[in-house]
């Protein structure tokens, strides 16, 4: 596990060096706060706090998330938002900077397509960029590539296509929207 770790470090530092007041963090919820009845193609998350859920297991034991509210609302949340500020904060005693939990539905069909995630990220973007108050905020989209985690498939991990859809966020994002499920 140490090279997978160790390729956290570089961006460990950069937000440290970079502490912002605010992440909208886009992660994937694995129908731990959402039933299996009710999974919404897109949550935010408005709320002034958002406790670790439980997975089954108890809640994980790391800090309450604390949320940036304009209206209030409630959701838990489960690993797939508070293992990546684990993986960048460490464990502290609270988590440095409020959280704005923007879950994805990859649980239930329909998921949503690419080119409507991509539609969302530009929301989000013009969101942020209108927001009448001075914030640093950062935007992290988390989630594991090709893996499966159950059922014929469990394990298998794509790595040509995750590779190639990695280079491609930077060379032709637009192109990767149009990639059907």
């Amino acid at each position: 596990w140490k090279p997978v770790f160790a390729g956290y470090e570089f961006s460990k530092r950069w937000i440290a060096a970079h502490m912002p007041d605010v992440v909208v963090l886009v992660y994937n919820d694995h129908a731990s706060a959402f039933s299996l009845e009710m999974i919404p193609t897109f949550a935010i998350g408005c709320a002034e706090s958002f406790a670790p859920a439980d997975e089954g297991w108890g809640p994980r034991p790391v800090p309450v998330v604390q949320g940036h509210p304009e209206i209030v609302n409630r959701m838990d949340v489960d690993h797939g938002l508070t293992v990546p500020l684990s993986l960048m904060f460490g464990q502290p005693a609270a988590w440095p900077c409020k959280v704005i939990p923007l879950a994805v539905n990859v649980v239930q069909y329909p998921p949503p397509t690419g080119n409507r995630c991509w539609n969302l990220g530009r929301a989000i973007r013009k969101a942020v960029e209108s927001f009448d108050r001075d914030l640093k905020v950062m935007v992290w989209g988390t989630g594991g590539m090709s893996h499966q985690l159950q059922g014929p498939r469990a394990g298998l991990i794509n790595r040509d296509f995750d590779t190639r859809f990695l280079d491609g966020l930077t060379k032709d994002p637009e192109a990767l929207a149009k990639i059907p499920h």
